[in-house]
């Protein structure tokens, strides 16, 4: 009797929860995350939203700059955030549903640009560089004695870049490819310069500390089935 009424607790649990749409905030970062008409669309927000049509749960998916996202899904609780780094400085603000893809960023920087030259990382100290507010890479670079311009996101990043008004951004080079045919740029206008193995990391579909355990454990579950059957954008 006590194992089925703490069964019927937590089915009711999970049916009230499921009954609202869960926020889930994200950047932009296309092809995987763009806003068209309004909503969020892209690969990997579809990838996203097949885990959680496998949980049966409905997701609110918004976009914002990653410093407010990152911001929402530290401090409201049963809010999901994709696609985040893991790192031993976020380990506890977050529960970690489940890998996405992989990040190896570096120092990205404009093609005609000749005089930038880095061979290891501490030469690339003497250029300015953008970096995003909140962003693991920010916080591993500042661990690191670099200072740069600091952005809400990485489309800010990407425009200071553009019109030369810093050096170099930080970024995978899947994502600048990516980025560059956003802008519309031509083939060779961006370049990456320099790997920073500090910056390899996994990246992850997260939520509030403080979300709700069946949700998380129902999520998990999904992500497990889902991963089988699909590879993921994200890649890697």
């Amino acid at each position: 009797m006590k194992y089925n009424l703490t069964f019927f607790i937590l089915f009711l649990s999970f049916s009230t929860l499921a009954e609202e749409p869960l926020l889930v905030v994200t950047e932009l970062a296309p092809p995987n995350q763009v806003l068209i008409d309004g909503e969020v669309q892209g690969k990997g927000t579809q990838y996203i939203r097949d885990i959680f049509k496998q949980a049966g749960l409905t997701p609110d998916i918004q976009m914002y700059p990653w410093a407010r996202a990152y911001k929402m899904a530290s401090e409201e609780k049963n809010t999901f955030i994709y696609s985040i780094a893991r790192t031993p400085e976020r380990e506890d603000q977050f529960q970690w549903v489940g890998e996405i893809g992989r990040f190896e960023m570096g120092f990205v920087g404009l093609s005609d640009r000749t005089d930038i030259v880095i061979n290891n990382i501490n030469q690339a100290k003497n250029y300015k560089i953008a970096m995003q507010h909140n962003d693991f890479s920010t916080q591993t670079l500042t661990k690191m004695g670099f200072e740069g311009v600091i952005t809400s996101d990485i489309q800010h990043s990407y425009k200071l870049l553009l019109a030369k008004k810093v050096d170099l951004i930080l970024d995978d080079p899947l994502y600048m490819l990516q980025y560059s045919d956003y802008f519309k740029l031509k083939p060779g206008h961006l370049k990456f310069i320099f790997k920073i193995d500090a910056l390899t990391t996994v990246a992850y579909l997260a939520a509030n500390k403080d979300t709700d355990k069946v949700l998380i454990e129902k999520m998990e579950e999904a992500h497990k089935q889902v991963s089988k059957t699909q590879i993921s954008p994200y890649g890697k």
